[in-house]
């Protein structure tokens, strides 16, 4: 065939996309083996079906990181078969593909700990860590074996594109018919990856994006099998969920949520209030909690705050409204969930906030935040100013490195105890919020206390044991205070982590929270079952104090509120799950998508085909909701003016 076809080099540039097709299987396939116990999927003929629907989501980033690999390769240069450029093209095929390549293996791991796939919103949540270095090394240390796997890919990627070469032939004497070929040649390529960047050429369609993945699943956890890592972060480049949207007339709105609360209890003293969220302390590891979830051979690890749960009032039906810390902190202290993204890495968070902070302000309270990492870790501290709180301390308030875990900052035993100080100090009332940072990922816990605390299944429980050890000793000291007998402590967590039952890797289940309410006198104890979720606790803290004006919530009184039926919402597996009464929604964010009985957690049993009454006012109330949240968002409307 004559070279002015250059169907040579066609054939080497289609092996060449070949082999990227043929290591994004390979992620993900580890992505499935490394998280399977999450993924669920009950076939190798079901894994294969998933992935034959992924090569849509992967043609998409392919194109999207090859495009300049493509393009360089059919540019009728007459120089694309000499050695130089042929070279030129090796380095820039895999510095764009090994680069995007690489985000698929940090999902081996972290989809552990979000249960979704990696996006940008992620850069945004790192953008607060100063010690990105240390990080790194202490992620390559504790997860070596990826790194591996991935140089691993890497060694064989580069000797398989090697097995195919370009032979320079010279085109001096067909230029002519060259140029022209050339150029239709271009074209149909072009055409080409314009159609597989969409997801197809039909012009009603829009370029697919994360939603989409859905539409191909049962499940809504495999719809993160469907997808890839670099297709996630690309689609959530420069983009933003926070859109206004106009599903319900606004009466559903007030209907099922009441956005402004108003409640007249009036305690006969004004409390202090001291609010835990506890790092990944989800409600799995709490004794307490599980006492008729029915797990055969239970184990918990909280053996101090079991003792507390009998002297409190424990909410069993507890969820959080986001899978990351940040998410966890608008959500408690804000009442204002994150959903796909973050609502602080979004363009709205600056702008008048009413919540705990402001209202109890209004009262009289000093306000203050403890969080034992570096100063501004989590973005907590500029939130904090955001939010108003009076006083900040972190690590450089502690000022004793030598209780510096090495990781994420004070262990937490030394850090509550150096809150408790502080509090001692401080006039009354006041309202203090402490973030723990001991029960997380890398799962170390003092070298002093080495053998001390139970191993359990998996390293996460020995960390839980430690920090509830952590707890005691706080309030063994606390309770000798004069400030004790008259304070509330709530103690709840922003999200899950490890899980070693499978009750809790169910769906749903994957963002059980504790919630715990504690009153030194006795006042308050017991076992709430209804749902309830973290977005509950700002507007119950305001009801148990006395905040007598209306205030702006989408959460609900825990003590008192019998107004707005109890519900929970979160976003998991590119879907909005709201459950409520007999049945959980799942929302895409234009139309429901499933409907499923309360009980069925791990959303096997999809009952759209015939909804009854109850399904449809909750599918309702799901989308008042969204509607409401993003219309008070976009326009500044999180302040109630009194």
């Amino acid at each position: 065939m004559k070279n002015f076809f250059r169907i040579k080099e066609y054939k080497a540039l289609f092996y060449r996309l070949l082999l990227v097709y043929l290591f994004y299987f390979i992620a993900r396939l580890l992505f499935f083996i490394y998280n399977y116990n999450l993924l669920k999927v009950d076939s190798v003929s079901e894994f294969f079906r998933l992935a034959y629907h992924g090569l849509t989501f992967d043609t998409t980033a392919i194109l999207y990181v090859n495009g300049l690999f493509i393009l360089f390769s059919v540019l009728p240069l007459w120089i694309n078969t000499k050695h130089g450029y042929q070279k030129f093209l090796f380095y820039l095929y895999f510095i764009t593909n090994l680069i995007a390549y690489a985000t698929n293996f940090i999902d081996l791991i972290y989809y552990k700990f979000i249960y979704a796939r990696t996006t940008i919103a992620v850069w945004d949540s790192l953008e607060h860590e100063k010690d990105k270095g240390g990080m790194m090394l202490r992620f390559l240390i504790s997860y070596w074996h990826v790194y591996l796997l991935f140089f691993l890919m890497a060694a064989l990627w580069i000797y398989l594109y090697k097995k195919v070469r370009v032979i320079h032939e010279p085109v001096n004497h067909s230029k002519l018919k060259y140029f022209p070929f050339s150029i239709i040649g271009l074209l149909v390529i072009a055409t080409l990856t314009i159609g597989g960047i969409r997801g197809d050429f039909k012009k009603s369609t829009r370029p697919i994006n994360l939603i989409d993945a859905n539409r191909y699943v049962t499940k809504a956890q495999h719809a993160d099998i469907v997808l890839n890592t670099p297709f996630a972060i690309i689609r959530t480049i420069g983009t933003t969920s926070f859109k206004k949207i106009n599903l319900v007339d606004e009466s559903v709105v007030e209907a099922n949520f009441q956005p402004i609360k108003q409640y007249k209890n009036n305690p006969k003293s004004t409390p202090n209030v001291v609010l835990i969220i506890t790092e990944s302390f989800g409600k799995e590891y709490w004794g307490s909690f599980n006492k008729e979830t029915n797990i055969p051979n239970y184990e918990g690890y909280t053996p101090f705050l079991d003792s507390l749960a009998q002297h409190s009032m424990i909410y069993t039906n507890g969820f959080a409204n986001g899978s990351k810390s940040i998410h966890g902190m608008s959500s408690i202290i804000a009442g204002v969930p994150s959903f796909r993204d973050a609502f602080t890495s979004s363009p709205f968070p600056k702008q008048k906030i009413q919540s705990l902070v402001s209202c109890l302000k209004e009262m009289g309270y000093d306000t203050s935040f403890f969080h034992g990492a570096p100063n501004g870790s989590m973005g907590f501290l500029g939130f904090g100013n955001i939010l108003g709180f009076d006083h900040y301390y972190g690590k450089t308030e502690f000022n004793n490195d030598a209780e510096f875990d090495g990781v994420w900052g004070i262990w937490d035993e030394p850090f509550l105890q150096f809150m408790k100080q502080t509090l001692d100090k401080k006039q009354q009332p006041f309202f203090s919020t402490v973030f723990t940072v001991s029960s997380h990922e890398p799962y170390i816990v003092p070298e002093k206390y080495q053998g001390k605390f139970p191993k359990g299944n998996v390293p996460m429980h020995q960390c839980v044991g430690y920090t509830d050890f952590s707890f005691k000793k706080f309030f063994e000291s606390a309770k000798k205070q004069p400030w004790f007998k008259n304070t509330i402590f709530i103690i709840t967590a922003d999200h899950g982590n490890q899980t070693y039952y499978d009750e809790y890797e169910k769906v749903v289940n994957r963002t059980a929270t504790p919630i715990l309410i504690y009153k030194p006198d006795g006042s308050l104890k017991g076992e709430n079952k209804e749902l309830a979720q973290q977005i509950d606790i700002y507007p119950t803290i305001l009801d148990m104090v006395g905040y007598d004006k209306p205030f702006r919530s989408w959460g609900r009184s825990l003590i008192g509120d019998k107004k707005v039926k109890p519900y929970t919402i979160n976003f998991n597996g590119n879907v909005y799950q709201f459950q409520r009464g007999n049945y959980i929604c799942t929302f895409d964010g234009k139309q429901v998508v499933g409907y499923y009985d309360i009980k069925d957690k791990a959303l096997e049993h999809n009952l759209i085909a015939k909804p009854n009454k109850e399904m449809l006012e909750n599918g309702e109330a799901c989308k008042a909701f969204i509607q409401d949240y993003f219309e008070r968002i976009i326009d500044q409307k999180l302040y109630y003016k009194n």
